[in-house]
């Protein structure tokens, strides 16, 4: 026998089919869904796409995602049906929900038995919260929460990650500032939340006081200890800060279109202001920019955003991945 006819260990085999199936069949309503082991994995899996994206080009063929989206996206949208197609697999769903049956009344739950039964994985944005979460008891299928109202967006989550990883080499002993709408932001409620499981992180909570962090995300940074503090003042803020992650205000959670506009520039994040930051900090931002970035940063080497958009699709890739237990190539 040859030596490449020899068969691999029992035990490399093992390790490689639990790999496979680690995530099989799971769904992702929110970053907590995972652990930290398991995001680890989708993380080095995302990286490994990065190096060799061509690799993976059939690796779905023959898988359906449908793409459900009951909110308007660009990014999240775009990003999961290139990551499926870059996959070799197909998709179908809307983008406007008037299209379906949603506009004769049918229910969410009618809705995730009917299209379950025609996918492999279903990714659905709503603007309710606990939306994702009911149709994945319903839908058959692994079902991916692409952001439900102001509660999670635990993708963006993924690719947060890998953005700050690739900059910043690890997440431990990190001082985080999250700038902006943080009532509402679903990303920042997911990120926040996310790396509080890690050593040493801290944060800074910069928002007008009418947007400040729910109360569910503080109970749980205090009962894992995790420091914090709350502040008005960015100018004052930035020098301490190894991220700077700016977010919108979110005029479509807005009743009142008078605080929105009262509120919407409250914080600009300038080149005057970029220069009192530490050398190696970076800036990310979920997008859509409205204007709380001026476009004077999108040259400064600190401005991580649109490389962020980037990892969007990798990182999604690897999770339809580790959902579909498809076999990574050899």
């Amino acid at each position: 026998m040859f030596f490449y006819d020899l068969p691999r260990p029992r035990a490399e085999e093992r390790k490689k089919e639990s790999e496979t199936t680690m995530l099989k069949n799971r769904n992702l309503i929110a970053p907590s869904d995972f652990t930290l082991e398991e995001i680890e994995e989708l993380l080095k899996l995302s990286e490994r796409i990065i190096q060799s994206p061509e690799r993976y080009a059939d690796c779905c063929k023959g898988k359906l995602m449908a793409s459900l989206f009951y909110e308007p996206s660009t990014r999240t949208k775009f990003s999961f049906d290139a990551a499926m197609l870059r996959l070799g697999g197909n998709t179908l769903g809307f983008s406007d929900p008037n299209t379906s049956s949603t506009a004769k009344g049918e229910t969410i739950a009618d809705s995730a038995r009917t299209i379950g039964k025609y996918v492999d994985l279903i990714v659905v944005r709503h603007p309710k919260e606990g939306t994702a979460k009911l149709m994945s008891r319903y839908s058959g299928c692994p079902v991916i929460n692409a952001g439900d109202g102001g509660h999670h967006h635990p993708t963006q989550t993924l690719t947060d990650l890998l953005t700050i990883r690739h900059y910043k080499g690890s997440f431990n002993g990190l001082t985080v500032g999250v700038c902006g709408d943080l009532k509402f932001g679903r990303t920042i409620h997911s990120l926040v939340t996310c790396l509080a499981r890690y050593e040493n992180v801290s944060f800074r909570f910069i928002s007008p006081e009418e947007l400040t962090m729910p109360a569910f995300v503080k109970e749980e940074l205090n009962a894992k200890g995790v420091p914090y503090t709350e502040t008005t003042d960015l100018e004052g803020t930035i020098k301490d800060l190894d991220v700077l992650y700016m977010s919108r205000v979110q005029r479509e959670r807005f009743i009142s279109e008078e605080e929105y506009l009262r509120l919407k520039d409250y914080f600009i994040l300038t080149a005057d202001k970029m220069a009192l930051a530490k050398r190696d900090m970076i800036v990310m931002h979920p997008l859509p920019r409205i204007n709380e970035i001026a476009t004077e940063v999108d040259d400064d080497p600190r401005a991580a955003y649109f490389e962020q958009v980037r990892y969007g699709m990798f990182v999604r890739m690897a999770l339809i991945l580790k959902l579909l237990g498809a076999q990574e190539p050899a």
